[in-house]
Formats: structure tokens, sequence, C-alpha cells
């Protein structure tokens, strides 16, 4: 029989892609969660992760153990609600930056389902813009989104450095002015801070391409239609950044957690522990 403990350690280094972070999620020693994943690579006689030279990463056997792995500790976390008195029920409205929907959110939104299977979650994916104004309606419970340097909203969970993107920078150069700028509708944090840098500097520009879909918006910029702006750590596949000092520099942005005045706290605050940790471990590794 498979051991949860083991598998609970498994599935937190496959998530955090690190044994120390792993062990910190869980408030364990790192040497414990390598004596899991040990003893649980020896109970089957496979290898189930390995390192490359950056995280340590699923074998082919990891892979295959680990959607069952999942499911064992869902419905573990279901039991243990079942019979426990204090657990957290209700419904939360979480409103999300759309420049998230690439990242490994679902990791966390997957995490927080399997620990509180009586919670309800709404997921809104919007502009940063426009979930504020969700939330100001009183239409979101929780927000992850970016704020402009100086806003105050919000908990900080990271600053992150805007960049020009193309997918040949060399040839954007070339190209007789206006800049060609693809860009989010307003209201867009991204599209605020690169037009105010562009009338700043004086740079001539039109925007060729609006999309309120960052996957709208990459398929243009990898067409070759114009420049991006993104956060560097989120800049998408087959786009270059443009070398600093052509085009004006850009503030950077910070990504926080905003939570609505009224809204159940314990479902924020439950929420908002899973999510900082989550991302703070991803940028850590």
């Amino acid at each position: 029989m498979l051991d949860l403990t083991q598998l609970r350690s498994f599935v937190a280094v496959e998530q955090m892609g690190s044994f120390t972070l792993a062990a910190e999620r869980l408030g364990l020693g790192q040497s414990t969660v390598s004596q899991h994943i040990q003893r649980l690579e020896t109970t089957l006689g496979r290898k189930l992760l390995a390192r490359d030279t950056h995280r340590v990463v699923l074998t082919g056997d990891g892979e295959a153990l680990l959607g069952h792995a999942r499911q064992m500790l869902s419905i573990e976390g279901e039991v243990q609600q079942l019979f426990a008195g204090n657990s957290l029920r209700g419904n939360l409205r979480l409103g999300v930056s759309e420049d998230f929907v690439t990242s490994r959110l679902p990791d966390v939104l997957e995490e927080f389902v399997r620990s509180h299977p009586s919670v309800d979650l709404e997921l809104t994916v919007a502009l940063s813009g426009t979930l504020y104004e969700m939330q100001d309606n009183g239409d979101l419970d929780l927000v992850l989104a970016k704020r402009r340097l100086g806003d105050a909203r919000g908990k900080l969970v990271y600053r992150e450095p805007l960049v020009w993107l193309a997918r040949d920078p060399e040839r954007v150069r070339t190209l007789a002015a206006p800049l060609p700028l693809i860009a989010f509708p307003a209201p867009s944090v991204t599209r605020a801070v690169a037009l105010e840098a562009l009338r700043r500097q004086q740079v001539p520009w039109r925007i060729v391409c609006t999309c309120g879909s960052l996957s709208g918006l990459t398929a243009a910029a990898r067409a070759g239609m114009g420049v991006l702006v993104q956060p560097r750590s989120m800049a998408p596949t087959g786009l270059s950044e443009i070398a600093p000092g052509w085009l004006p520099a850009l503030e950077d942005v910070e990504f926080v957690l905003v939570p609505r005045k009224g809204a159940d706290q314990l479902l924020v605050s439950a929420l908002s522990e899973d999510i900082l940790a989550k991302v703070r471990g991803l940028r850590s590794a």
C-alpha cells in the first residue's frame, strides 16, 4: 500500500521543482522529503524524479504516478474535511490577471480545492484594471493582479520589470516611424506604462493590434505585426527582448493580492496563503 505522506512529498516536489522549496511548503526538513521520495521509489521499484540544470523534474514513471497520487490525496482531503468540524465552506470569487493564465496558477488552485473541497471557487480572468473595477462593484472577493509603482492597494507578491518584445528585434529597429504597438485594451497596466514611456520620449507610435487575450496578442507579435510589452518572466516563447537603449525604459510593475472588504476572511486568507507560497516558491526556483 502506498504511503500518503510520501505521495504528498512527491507531489510537492513536482509542484515546487525543488526539494528545498517542497520541504518549506510542507514544514519538513529537506532530508525528510528526500527520504520520502527514496522510500516511495523503493516501494515502486522505479525512478520517479531526476534533476536537470535548473530544477527537479519527473521521469516517465513519475509522470505516470502523478495523476494517481493527486487523486489519492484528493480523496484523503475529502475524507478529512467530511469529519472536520471546522472545515472551510462557502463560495469564493477569485479574479486573476490575464498574465497568469499561462503560469502555474492551476497548481495553486488544485491544492486549494484538494485542501478545501467544501469551498466553491468562481474564477474570473481579465485585465488588472477590469478586475479592480469588478471588485469595487462587489463582484470579486480576491484579486491577483498588477499595480503601478506607488499604488498602495493590496499585499505585494513580487515586483517585475516590463520589457519590449518582438519576433525580430533587429527588424523592428529598421522600421520607419511610427512604432507598431500590440497592446491590451484600456484599462491595462502594461498599456498605460508603455504609452506613457513613449510619450515622455516623444516616440511616434500607433497601435496595430488590440486584444483582451494574451494568446491573441502573442499570435500577433509572433506574426511580426509589431512590439509587445510584457513582464520579463512572462515573455511568450517565440519573442525576444529588445535590447535596452533603443526604446524608452519601462517602469516595473508589482503583482499583488487584493481582498475585498466584507469578503469571508477565512476563505480569502486560506487562498492568499496558497498563492503567496506557490508564486514566491516558483520565483525562488
